[in-house]
């Protein structure tokens, strides 16, 4: 059974799928994160959480679903609902900021940001740390690796497809900026409890 706040959230984030569907491109207008525009973050603040809430078709929001199930269930029961929520929203805020910064000092086409991948990839860096020995399996190619290594990996091929633009259309940085959240959940979110107090 899935968790309380991971129940929540991807429940949420079909709801305003479905909201998409409905009142199309203008939900990407009002609650979208254009990076192009920083000033305009003044006037919208809350851009920097909604856009992890919109998704680009049914794939999108069923990877990001599926990598949410994946990483924040255990990770909840490990956390609480409350450290889980401060890892993940401070996830999708800081990974807004660092795609904005990116676009700002180096320049890119305004284009808007959605999705829940920085998130997810908060959720990924405290599943990394809290279960670094835990198999995760690649699925191309299908590779078992340990969580922590699976997490690197991935964070340092985020780096260079965002470094050298070769996959275009991705937000890399906000999924950079993703993984710094759930280190702070680690590091800020409070004692763990039990048995988890040793693995900080």
């Amino acid at each position: 059974m899935l968790p309380p706040f991971v129940q929540r959230l991807i429940v949420a984030n079909l709801a305003v799928f479905f909201a998409q569907t409905v009142f199309g491109e203008q939900l990407i207008v009002w609650f979208a994160l254009w990076p192009g525009d920083p000033l305009g973050l003044l006037y919208t603040p809350w851009t920097l959480l909604t856009y992890g809430f919109l998704h680009a078709g049914v794939t999108h929001l069923l990877f990001n679903m599926f990598a949410l199930w994946m990483f924040g269930s255990d990770l909840e029961r490990v956390w609480g609902a409350a450290r889980l929520a401060l890892g993940y929203f401070g996830g999708v805020a800081i990974g807004g900021l660092a795609q904005v910064l990116v676009v700002v000092v180096f320049g890119s086409p305004d284009v808007p940001v959605i999705g829940a991948s920085a998130g997810v990839f908060a959720m990924l860096a405290g599943y990394a740390i809290v279960f670094p020995n835990r198999i995760v399996m690649l699925l191309i190619p299908p590779i078992p690796l340990p969580a922590r290594v699976f997490a690197l990996l991935y964070g340092a091929l985020e780096l260079v497809l965002g470094v050298t633009g070769t996959a275009t259309g991705v937000a890399h940085f906000a999924h950079l900026g993703g993984m710094v959240g759930g280190w702070i959940a680690h590091r800020f979110g409070g004692p763990l409890s039990g048995r988890w107090r040793g693995r900080r």
